[in-house]
């Protein structure tokens, strides 16, 4: 593992780690993310076993972790330290856009997952998005989860939309607003902007749809979305 610089002296900044076999990618990683007041890279790994030492180690608020590296890939790193009852925000960073890995990486326990052709304003936004409690996903991605399943179990799938249209119908006017605005992939500061209410309330709507709809991350509320339409 790399040499890991002290944490600035701001105890608002998001400490993050950087899991990935590449030095360059790394190095890259560091001078997007460093740029940023609010985030300070903590440390670097190499690969998934070094990378499940650092967190152990350092403790960081996010790990950015690459999926393909030697002796223990970034997906079973998470699925490791998801055993262990981590609760540090891992963003999957990859070069392969598969259903495969998008799968694998929520299953596994992920916060987001995020392609490295992202720019790197978006990579910074989704470092500050999975710190703050929220998951990572574009809605490009959601539609594709959404499609997977229903490919799964295609004969089932106007009882599926039925149930998530029933789910939903739980909800009030306003929470249901704010669950389609997740399911299209908007942050809290986005929704916050386009219905008109502070973060702190968008934040409380979230959490009460979270446990109306059973839902245990934003990812589950947005398929429920996309499955009732």
């Amino acid at each position: 593992m790399a040499a890991v610089p002290e944490i600035a002296d701001g105890t608002d900044s998001l400490a993050v780690l950087l899991v990935d076999d590449d030095a360059l990618v790394r190095a890259g990683l560091s001078l997007i993310l460093s740029s940023d007041p609010g985030i300070t890279v903590v440390g670097e790994a190499s690969n998934g076993r070094s990378g499940i030492d650092a967190v152990r180690a350092l403790s960081p608020d996010v790990v950015l972790m690459d999926v393909r590296m030697p002796i223990m890939d970034g997906l079973a790193a998470t699925e490791r330290l998801r055993a262990e009852g981590s609760t540090v925000a891992i963003v999957v960073l990859t070069t392969f856009d598969t259903d495969e890995y998008l799968l694998r990486a929520l299953r596994a326990g992920a916060n987001g997952f995020l392609l490295k052709d992202t720019p790197p304003r978006d990579i910074v936004d989704a470092v500050h998005r999975v710190g703050t409690g929220e998951s990572m996903l574009s809605p490009t991605a959601v539609g594709r989860l959404v499609a997977h399943w229903r490919e799964q179990d295609a004969r089932s799938h106007d009882s599926a939309t039925a149930r998530a249209r029933a789910v939903l119908d739980t909800l009030t006017d306003r929470e249901r607003e704010v669950a389609v605005a997740v399911g299209s992939g908007k942050s809290n500061a986005e929704i916050s902007a386009e219905l008109y209410m502070s973060v702190a309330t968008v934040k409380t709507y979230v959490s009460r749809i979270l446990t109306k709809l059973a839902c245990s991350n934003r990812v589950q509320i947005a398929i429920i979305v996309h499955e009732a339409r």
